[in-house]
């Protein structure tokens, strides 16, 4: 259940050593926790990796002392949150938002111990602990632009134009990226039609899929996947049916061609980042860290090479305008 990460160990120990041949103490060590799942490693492809690969950089930039700790299959975060807690780690990352419980519990019950959700708001806790500190990452603005894209694409195609989003749950972390997808359908395809479904589900594909090949059977060019694992179906319906799939989290281009973009949050430079303050003495707590457009926070994955240099140099000035204020994305909070 436990590993931990060795990268600070010869920082730690050229610190005693200095500390030991001169007059002056040396630094202690910061030390950084991150609670993950069983069976996550540090990667590009997974929402939930994302923040562990961040770890690892920061680890190994600012020389600090890494732990990580895993969650048994079916198992809560407490435990682990708790034994991290204990032992004063400097900061403990809780790399997916699912244990949020969890965390608003061991935060109340350790106020002293700081804790980072690098890929959700403050706001999903039921108390907000004080000690913790949310990201917002302005989705918003990266499902905009991937949905401008796709307007424009369509366009490009005979008959009407449609467009089509794939959700999980209807809630605000997934309303968020639908809203402001079909409002950049409507601005590059003003007559657009934008369908939408929720399956109620984020794990199984094939509830994914069937909601796609429906969409696309009522002339969906583009479909958008904003369901986590169970999105992956729509992309595969994407793909049997030749038409566009739009990726959400991390990149999935390298699902294959069918994939016009993704729309992408970087939850990997919210824990570097917050380590990086740690290190430096600036790291808050009881609010939450903005990520946009302006700082690469969130973005668009890779554009297929299908698309024209004309509609990506649209995209562009699109995305530009974003970043000065010209337009105003939808936001759900």
């Amino acid at each position: 259940m436990r590993r931990a990460i060795a990268l600070g160990v010869a920082c730690l120990a050229a610190a005693l050593a200095a500390g030991t041949a001169g007059s002056t103490p040396a630094a202690r060590t910061l030390r950084v926790g991150l609670v993950v799942n069983a069976g996550t490693e540090p990667g590009t492809r997974n929402i939930v990796a994302l923040p562990y690969l961040g770890f690892v950089r920061a680890v190994r930039r600012f020389g600090v002392e890494g732990r990580v700790v895993r969650v048994a299959p079916n198992g809560d975060a407490t435990s682990a949150l708790t034994l991290l807690a204990r032992r004063r780690y400097d900061l403990v990352v809780m790399a997916d938002p699912n244990n949020a419980g969890s965390l608003d519990r061991v935060a109340l019950a350790f106020p002293n111990v700081r804790f980072l959700l690098p890929d959700a708001p403050l706001a999903i806790l039921p108390h907000r602990p004080r000690n913790v500190q949310g990201t917002d990452f302005r989705a918003g603005e990266a499902a905009y632009l991937a949905g401008y894209l796709a307007g424009l694409m369509e366009r490009r195609r005979p008959g009407r134009d449609v467009v089509g989003s794939v959700g999980g749950f209807k809630f605000p972390g997934v309303d968020r990226w639908i809203v402001a997808f079909q409002a950049g359908a409507r601005r590059a395809a003003p007559g657009v039609v934008t369908l939408n479904a929720y399956t109620g589900d984020f794990v199984v594909a094939a509830k994914c899929r069937t909601a796609a090949l429906g969409q696309i059977a009522r002339g969906a060019g583009v479909v958008f996947q904003v369901a986590g694992a169970c999105g992956l179906g729509t992309l595969e319906a994407a793909r049997e049916k030749g038409v566009w799939g739009i990726g959400v989290d991390v990149d999935e281009s390298y699902l294959g061609p069918h994939v016009l973009t993704s729309a992408v949050i970087r939850s990997d430079r919210s824990v570097e980042e917050a380590i990086e303050h740690l290190v430096d003495g600036t790291f808050t707590t009881g609010g939450d860290t903005v990520f946009d457009l302006a700082d690469g926070g969130v973005a668009l994955g890779r554009i297929s090479p299908g698309v024209p240099a004309e509609l990506r140099r649209r995209v562009e000035r699109v995305r530009r305008a974003i970043v000065a204020g010209q337009i105003a994305v939808p936001r759900i909070t």
